[in-house]
């Protein structure tokens, strides 16, 4: 699978997540690959738990919103593409620096995408590991 967005950049992407969850909490998208897309989100006030560690509400928003992008790119923007269903495994706590999210594809189907999202520490340790589930239909 390869995308076929001419003319998207991380920066034109980053642009439309204005006024948005991902702005708010700081997230960026860092890399668009062929088959994925890397996204960073810092560890701080915003996106801590009250005990000084990232919370795992924080790393769930970051993996549905970049395996989102990353489905909409794999339809090239042509259909909706909306999540169906996410989980996660919490592996370590991490209580500063940023987290990236790479979203890859597992499934691309006509009706559903699956996408693997592994969010990692800025020294590559695995933080979380999520699957998400995207519904893709037709725009109205």
């Amino acid at each position: 699978m390869k995308f076929n967005c001419k003319n998207i950049t991380p920066e034109s992407l980053n642009k439309k997540l204005n006024d948005t969850l991902a702005s708010h909490l700081a997230m960026e998208i860092t890399e668009i690959g062929n088959d994925f897309v890397i996204m960073k989100m810092p560890v701080d006030k915003r996106t801590m738990q009250y005990f000084g560690i990232l919370n795992g509400g924080a790393s769930l928003a970051l993996a549905e919103t970049v395996g989102s992008i990353a489905s909409n790119l794999a339809v090239n923007f042509e259909k909706n593409c909306i999540g169906l269903e996410i989980n996660g495994n919490h592996i370590k706590a991490v209580s500063k620096g940023w987290v990236y999210a790479k979203a890859s594809p597992i499934h691309l189907g006509k009706s559903t995408h699956v996408w693997q999202v592994l969010i990692t520490d800025e020294n590559k340790n695995t933080v979380c590991i999520c699957r998400l589930t995207m519904a893709i239909f037709d725009k109205k």
